[in-house]
C-alpha cells in the first residue's frame, strides 16, 4: 500500500491541477516525469519556456488552494486529490485519473460495486419508469445508481435508489444547483447519498464541463445501462467513454419511430447488449469476463519512470514537424519523428503547458496556431 500523501504534496497536487494548462494528462505526465508534484510545480516556467510560451505560466497558489480546501468544507464536502487513501480505486484505474475531486456526502459509497444509468432528459414516461424500476432492483442486488443528477432519466434511476444508496456526479460546484428543479434532491443525495465533481466550488456548470462529468460516471461504475438517447447525446459521450474505460455498455431498445430511442438503438446495433430490465444487466455481468472491464484491485498509484527532459534538438525538430492543425495519434507521430515514447511525450507535454497543444479524443493531438 502507497505511503499516505505529505501535507505539502497534497497542497502541491491540487496547486498543479489547478495551474494554468494542466489537465489530466498532463497532470499525470508532470508526476509520472518528476515523481511528486512538489517538483513539477518548480519546474512548470522552465518546461512552458521550452515549449514555446510567450509569457510565463500562471501556477496555482498555495493561498489559492488552502482558500478551495476551506471553501469545499464549508460546501459540506471534502476534497481528494489522487493519491489520498479514500481516492475511488476505479477513477485512480482509468487513464489518465481525475487529479482532483471534491465529494460531499458517504465518500465509502463510492467503493461500492455501482452501476451507471443515464438517459434522455426529455425522457417518455415509459423510459423513466424502466429507469426507476432498473435503478431499484440493482440497488436490492446491492448495487450503487450511479447517474448525471439531470432531469428525465437521471432523476428518475437517483430517485428511486435514494434509500439504498445513490451517487450524482455533477458538473459545476458541489455548493451550485443545477437544474434548479432539482434543488431539493441534490441536498437529500448530500445527505443520504454522495456528490462527486471535478469542479472547484463556485463553477457553474458550462458546456465544455459535462463531457468530464460524464467521464466520471462511466469511471466510477462497472457498467453503464443507457435507456433513451438520442444521436447527439451526452449518454453516448458517457458510453464512449465507458468503452474506452473497459467497461461494459448496456442498451434498453425502444422504438425506432422515437427519436429518443435511436442512440440506444444504434448502440445495440453496434454490439452493446440489449437489456430490458435489472436481470438482464445481472446476467450478462456474470458472464466471463472476455475482453470486459474486471473489478481492479484498489491500486497503489505510482508515477512512471521519469524520461528525463529531452535535449535532442533534432529529434524535437522531427516531432514538432509531425504535428499539425489535424488530430494525430500518438504512435503516428512516434513512428513519424523516428523518437522515442517518452521522448515525444515530454515534447507534447512542454507544449500543452506552453498553451501550444490541443488534445482530443482517441489519444490524439493537434498543434494550435502561435498567437
Amino acid at each position: 500500500m502507497a505511503s499516505p500523501l505529505s501535507p505539502a504534496e497534497r497542497l502541491a497536487r491540487l496547486r498543479l491541477a489547478r495551474s494554468e494548462n494542466v489537465g489530466p494528462v498532463t497532470f499525470r505526465d508532470l508526476l509520472g516525469h518528476f515523481g511528486n508534484a512538489v517538483a513539477a510545480l518548480d519546474a512548470l516556467p522552465e518546461l512552458a519556456s521550452r515549449g514555446g510560451a510567450k509569457r510565463r505560466i500562471e501556477i496555482a497558489t498555495a493561498a489559492d488552494a488552502e482558500a478551495e480546501f476551506a471553501k469545499t468544507e464549508k460546501s459540506g464536502g471534502r476534497l481528494l486529490v489522487l493519491g489520498d487513501e479514500e481516492f475511488p480505486f476505479r477513477l485512480a484505474a482509468v487513464d489518465p485519473p481525475p487529479p482532483v475531486i471534491s465529494v460531499a456526502g458517504d465518500v465509502a459509497l463510492l467503493a461500492r460495486k455501482s452501476i451507471a444509468i443515464v438517459g434522455s432528459r426529455n425522457a417518455s414516461a415509459a423510459g423513466r419508469r424502466i429507469a426507476a424500476t432498473m435503478a431499484e432492483a440493482l440497488a436490492a442486488e446491492g448495487f450503487a445508481i450511479v447517474s448525471g443528477l439531470a432531469r428525465g432519466i437521471d432523476t428518475a434511476a437517483h430517485r428511486a435508489s435514494l434509500a439504498t444508496g445513490t451517487v450524482a456526479v455533477l458538473a459545476g460546484g458541489l455548493d451550485i444547483v443545477y437544474p434548479e428543479e432539482n434543488r431539493d434532491l441534490q441536498t437529500t443525495i448530500a445527505s443520504q447519498g454522495a456528490l462527486v465533481t471535478e469542479m472547484p466550488p463556485g463553477t457553474s456548470p458550462q458546456a465544455r464541463h459535462f463531457p468530464r462529468r460524464n467521464r466520471l460516471i462511466s469511471g466510477l461504475s462497472l457498467a453503464v445501462v443507457v435507456v433513451e438517447a438520442a444521436l447527439r447525446s451526452g449518454s453516448l459521450i458517457t458510453a464512449r467513454f465507458a468503452l474506452e474505460q473497459g467497461r461494459d455498455v448496456f442498451a434498453v431498445p425502444g422504438s425506432p419511430l422515437d427519436p429518443r430511442a435511436q442512440g440506444a438503438n444504434r448502440l445495440i446495433k453496434e454490439g452493446a447488449p440489449l437489456v430490458e430490465n435489472a436481470a438482464d444487466v445481472i446476467a450478462a455481468l456474470a458472464e466471463p469476463p472476455g475482453r470486459r472491464f474486471g473489478e481492479p484491485e484498489p491500486p497503489s498509484w505510482a508515477p512512471r519512470a521519469a524520461p528525463g527532459i529531452p535535449d535532442d534538438e533534432d529529434a524535437r525538430a522531427r516531432i514538432l514537424s509531425a504535428l499539425g492543425p489535424t488530430p494525430t495519434p500518438l504512435d503516428d507521430i512516434v513512428r513519424q519523428s523516428g523518437a522515442s515514447v517518452p521522448l515525444v511525450r515530454s515534447v507534447l507535454l512542454e507544449l500543452e503547458l506552453a498553451g501550444r497543444l490541443h488534445r482530443d479524443p482517441g489519444d490524439r493531438v493537434s498543434l494550435l496556431p502561435e498567437a
